[in-house]
C-alpha cells in the first residue's frame, strides 16, 4: 500500500464511522437534521425561501456499500448547505476583468486550502452576470473534466467559474468534514461524469447525492483524527523522499569512486 492509498483507506474508514469511537452523549445526527428541516420548512411556509424544484432519487454508491453507527444517519448534500456554481464573464468585455473581485477556475482546487487566485473580476462583471461571491471557508469541488472531483477551501471571498461548485451556509456539518468526504467520494463522482465528450457532473448530480452524517461532535473528532494521521503519512513521504534521495547520491557517489579508481585498493600485481 502506497501513501495515496493509506490516505483514501484513512477516509474512507473516518466515512463509515470507523476511524474514532462514537460517543453516547452526541447528539443524534438524525436530530439535528430533523431541526434542520423543519426550519427549512418554516422559511418555506413565510415565502423567506423557495422550495427546491428539482428532484431526484440518485444515490451515491456508499449507501448500498456499508452500514453506518446508530448515531449517524444518510442525508443529500443538498440539505448540508447552499450549493451554487459560478459562470465566465465575457472575455470580450474589458471592463469585466482586472478588478479586485477574486474569480476561481478549477485548475486553481488542489485539495487544500485556496490561498492563490489569479484571476480577479470587476464589480461591473459581479452586477451585469450570473456571479456571486463565495465567502471565506466555503467547500469547493470541480464539475468538469479532467478536474472533477478536486476540492478546496476558500481563504478569501471569491466567485467561481461555471465549472465550480461550492458549497456555503453549512447546516448541521463542519465545512472540514465535509471537504475530506468529497475527497472520499472522488471516484465516486468520476463516475458520475462518465459517458460524454466532456465528462462533467451536474449541481444536480452532486446536491442530490446522499452522504453519511455523523453527529457534529463526532464530525470534530473525525477531522481532527484525519490530519493527525494526514501528518503522520506527510512525515513517511518526506522521509522516503530523503532516503530514496541518500540511495540516489549513494549510489552516483560509488559510481564517481569506481570510475576514477578509488573504490577498491589497487593490486600491484595486476
Amino acid at each position: 500500500m502506497n501513501t495515496k492509498q493509506l490516505r483514501q483507506k484513512i477516509l474512507d474508514l473516518a466515512i463509515r464511522g470507523k476511524l474514532v469511537p462514537q460517543d453516547p452523549n452526541d447528539e443524534p445526527a438524525s436530530v439535528l437534521l430533523e431541526r434542520i428541516r423543519a426550519e427549512k420548512e418554516r422559511l418555506i411556509k413565510e415565502k423567506k425561501i423557495k422550495a427546491d424544484k428539482k428532484k431526484s432519487g440518485a444515490k451515491s454508491h456508499y449507501e448500498n456499500f456499508f452500514e453506518v453507527p446508530d448515531s449517524w444517519t444518510w442525508v443529500k448534500l443538498g440539505e448540508i448547505g447552499d450549493w451554487q456554481s459560478g459562470s465566465t464573464p465575457s472575455r470580450s468585455n474589458k471592463d469585466y476583468f482586472n478588478g479586485n473581485i477574486l474569480w476561481l477556475k478549477t485548475g486553481d482546487l488542489k485539495d487544500n486550502y485556496i490561498y492563490e487566485i489569479p484571476e480577479k473580476i470587476t464589480e461591473k462583471a459581479l452586477i451585469e452576470t450570473s456571479l456571486k461571491v463565495n465567502p471565506i471557508g466555503s467547500v469547493l469541488i470541480a464539475m468538469y473534466g479532467a478536474t472533477i472531483g478536486k476540492v478546496g477551501i476558500l481563504t478569501q471571498p471569491a466567485t467561481t467559474n461555471q465549472a465550480c461548485c461550492a458549497c456555503s451556509n453549512f447546516k448541521g456539518i463542519s465545512n472540514l468534514y465535509l471537504f475530506y468526504l468529497l475527497i472520499a467520494y472522488r471516484d465516486y463522482f468520476i463516475q458520475l461524469g462518465e459517458g460524454g465528450a466532456q465528462p462533467n457532473i451536474s449541481k444536480i448530480k452532486i446536491t442530490s447525492t446522499y452522504i453519511p452524517l455523523p453527529p457534529l461532535a463526532e464530525q470534530h473528532r473525525i477531522v481532527y483524527e484525519i490530519e493527525r494521521l494526514f501528518e503522520l503519512v506527510d512525515t513517511v513521504e518526506e522521509n522516503k523522499l530523503s532516503l530514496e534521495q541518500f540511495i540516489a547520491q549513494t549510489k552516483s557517489k560509488v559510481l564517481d569512486l569506481a570510475i576514477r579508481g578509488k573504490l577498491v585498493p589497487q593490486d600491484s600485481s595486476d
